[in-house]
């Protein structure tokens, strides 16, 4: 996947993320509840993200491409780079300047960086 998700597209790919595998017309059916959106709308969105590689649409039958997970690192890094080329010790840096980590982030972070440490 290499682009950003629209507003609207983050929402069905949510929402794929939740309950799916879905039917394409249960999709429909909770983009009309929710957001209100007519039927070409959401197949519109749906087309999207097929396009995107996030979703797809066999046989009427919704499932994500690639976990939750596995978008938000790509944000993460896309973000990262984009910002602060790539450095993620300036990333953080730049983090804690205005928020400062609890006793519990700093464990779990460390607990990180000893997994990667171990890993060959």
């Amino acid at each position: 996947m290499e682009q950003n998700l629209t507003e609207a597209e983050e929402y069905v790919a949510e929402l794929v993320w939740q309950r799916g595998p879905l039917s394409s017309g249960e999709l429909v059916t909770l983009c009309a509840q929710q957001l209100g959106w007519k039927k070409s709308t959401t197949y519109t969105i749906l087309k999207r993200l097929e396009g995107k590689g996030v979703l797809c649409n066999e046989n009427g039958q919704v499932e994500a491409l690639i976990s939750r997970e596995e978008y938000q690192s790509l944000q993460g890094c896309r973000f990262i780079d984009g910002s602060f080329g790539g450095s993620l010790p300036s990333f953080l840096a730049a983090f804690t300047r205005k928020r400062k980590l609890s006793g519990e982030e700093i464990r779990q972070i460390r607990e990180m960086i000893e997994q990667f440490e171990e890993e060959p």
